[in-house]
């Protein structure tokens, strides 16, 4: 007969959808995530800017493709990426200085690198559009 012993340091299943991340988690997620947003999006913007310097027609056909309201939105979501960008970038380096690196203030200034690139965005949208 064969002993069967149970091994307590196995693997076990994780499910990551029902994992809570602290803010900071999350923040420094979406920090990678909008690092990755922005590299996908550079070969787009690099060929808008290419087409809107070659010509006055390349500048009015730049012009009528950043118009349209799909790439409108994915604009928004690129200053996005490039505002939480910015400021969890400054957060990261102030942590590596070791300011913030507690419990509380680290919740803090996630909260701040969320309510600054929301309110950057915003900012910077209504400006554009009026």
């Amino acid at each position: 007969m064969i002993k069967t012993t149970s091994n307590k340091r196995r693997p076990v299943y994780l499910n990551l959808f029902k994992i809570r991340l602290p803010v900071a988690g999350m923040v420094s997620l979406a920090h990678r995530a909008s690092g990755i947003l922005m590299f996908l999006a550079m070969p787009f913007v690099v060929y808008l800017l290419d087409l809107s310097v070659r010509s006055t027609q390349g500048f009015d056909q730049a012009v009528t493709i950043v118009k349209h309201p799909l790439v409108m939105t994915v604009g928004m979501m690129f200053v996005w990426a490039l505002a939480h960008h910015l400021f969890a970038g400054i957060r990261f380096l102030l942590i590596d200085a070791d300011i913030g690196v507690e419990k509380k203030s680290s919740t803090v200034g996630a909260w701040l690198v969320i309510a600054l690139a929301v309110l950057s965005t915003v900012i910077l949208i209504m400006w554009v559009l009026v």
